[in-house]
């Protein structure tokens, strides 16, 4: 084959987009608080390259702020025989653009990866003309069964989990394998200490710096619109042991003596109950110093909190999507308000601070129900929130009913962000546009913040809380902006 190599580099690219452009996190956009999400997919592709011992360069061009000129001259005098470039939703244009070019030169098999060629295979690798393919779900593994084929003269379409370029029709390769014993994989955070700068990375919900890891991958939850489990992990749950996980997070409190915390970036740490209160009893029995912070479904008990927040809970990032019940039905969110509003409460009086998270525009929303789930944020002991537009992505069930019904609005993928690429209403319902539903957002963003007393607490918390103090300082430099009235989404 063209591109076979007797031995293998590999070059795994986040490639250039929008300044910042956080494309690692369920959403992708430039955030207003200023959010960058590790690659942590491709960190974990680049685990299983090393497993194998392929040398391998990790490029994250909007961490590292470099453009596509400098991203090409760095592939080029690495001399890479496979290249894996992430790509997303809004930025699939320009990611099938870059991943041609990459493509141009001889010997060099080109992959595309990421949810949305999950979703829509075919259209993506149409969309370009030079990249060999495209992998389709979890693709960790697939890249490592890749790189292995092509270094020994291997056919690729012996590989599971791709779709390959030919000379006539495509190649579908079969069902892409996932790793199921997740333990046997290397710690991302290793890979983050060799390759990345963990002080480019940030969440405003976690001290500074940080470090992404996963405890586990898939969701046993039905939510429409999450976009992880319908194009990458599957609704199924596989989990690591409680031992391994605390081992990675002990290897960070050692060998990375910047990192202050950890971000379990699990679609819900607390899928698992009662394994959600083994990991905080293993963390305090190991002697963990790091804060950490976790997506957490608004359902656990306060024992279950109070266990994790003395263990090193610092935060925890929750969709509550709605304070109406029938807005919630219409998502399958499966929690209710009481159980919601309870939840916030707990966590309070546990000393877990919580990050609420509110969409607009689920199927039947009105601007009475959008009214509701503002005056429910309010009304709960939020230490911070998010009010977005829901958005929707191929290959989810949100996706695939707004489109049935002819809500979607934008003509192209980069109409999924604004011109400076934030978040922007991508869908209208049968009372509300587009335009009802982002000027809603800027509102309720608008009531949450600009409350005296809230203003006064965080002031308040700052003041008493170094760590807190630094913070609100970093969030509030990027964020204030969107604070102001007439401001666009």
């Amino acid at each position: 084959m063209p591109w076979r190599k007797p031995w293998m580099k590999i070059s795994a690219v986040n490639p250039p987009f929008l300044r910042r452009f956080s494309r690692g996190q369920r959403s992708p956009a430039v955030t207003r608080s200023g959010t960058l999400y590790y690659p942590i997919w491709l960190a974990y592709a680049v685990c299983a390259f090393e497993r194998d011992g392929h040398e391998v360069d990790l490029v994250d061009a909007p961490a590292a702020g470099l453009d596509e000129e400098a991203v090409i001259q760095r592939v080029d005098s690495f001399g890479p025989g496979l290249v894996v470039v992430e790509s997303s939703t809004p930025s699939i244009e320009s990611d099938v653009r870059f991943a041609d070019r990459l493509a141009e030169a001889d010997g060099r098999f080109v992959l595309l990866v990421g949810t949305h060629p999950s979703a829509l295979p075919r259209r993506t690798l149409d969309a370009g003309s030079r990249f060999q393919a495209v992998a389709v779900g979890e693709y960790d593994l697939t890249a490592r069964l890749l790189a292995r084929t092509l270094e020994s003269g291997g056919d690729p379409s012996s590989v599971p989990g791709l779709l390959l370029r030919t000379g006539g029709e495509p190649v579908d390769t079969g069902p892409c394998r996932r790793e199921e014993d997740l333990d046997s994989l290397p710690f991302v955070s290793r890979i983050y200490a060799k390759h990345l700068d963990p002080s480019r990375y940030s969440n405003p919900n976690a001290l500074h710096p940080m470090v992404m890891i996963m405890g586990g991958r898939g969701c046993p939850n039905n939510c429409t619109f999450c976009l992880f489990p319908q194009t990458l992990t599957g609704r199924g749950l596989r989990l690591r042991s409680i031992g391994n996980v605390v081992e990675e997070v002990m290897w960070v409190q050692e060998n990375m003596p910047s990192v202050r915390a950890v971000f379990f970036e699990d679609d819900t740490i607390s899928a698992d109950r009662d394994r959600l209160r083994e990991l905080a009893a293993a963390l305090s029995k190991a002697g963990n110093r790091l804060r950490w912070t976790a997506n957490m479904r608004a359902s656990v008990d306060y024992e279950t909190l109070l266990m994790c927040r003395r263990s090193g809970l610092r935060t925890v990032c929750t969709g509550f999507e709605s304070g109406d019940p029938a807005m919630l039905e219409a998502i399958r969110k499966g929690v209710d308000v009481e159980t919601m509003r309870r939840f916030a409460t707990d966590a309070r009086r546990a000393g877990v601070l919580v990050h609420g998270c509110f969409l607009f525009g689920a199927p039947g929303e009105t601007a009475e129900s959008m009214q509701r789930t503002l005056e429910f944020a309010l009304s709960m002991p939020l230490y911070s929130a998010q009010f977005y537009p829901m958005m929707v992505y191929p290959g989810t069930e949100a996706y695939a009913q707004a489109e049935a019904r002819g809500m979607i609005v934008p003509s192209s993928w980069r109409g999924w962000l604004s011109e400076e690429g934030l978040h922007t209403s991508v869908i209208r319902t049968e009372s509300l546009s587009a335009e009802d539903i982002s000027r809603f957002c800027d509102h309720a963003r608008r009531a949450f913040y600009l409350r005296p007393g809230f203003m006064l607490s965080t002031a308040v918390r700052a003041l008493r809380d170094s760590d807190e103090r630094t913070r609100t300082l970093k969030a509030f430099s990027s964020f204030w902006r969107f604070l102001l009235p007439k401001r666009s989404l």
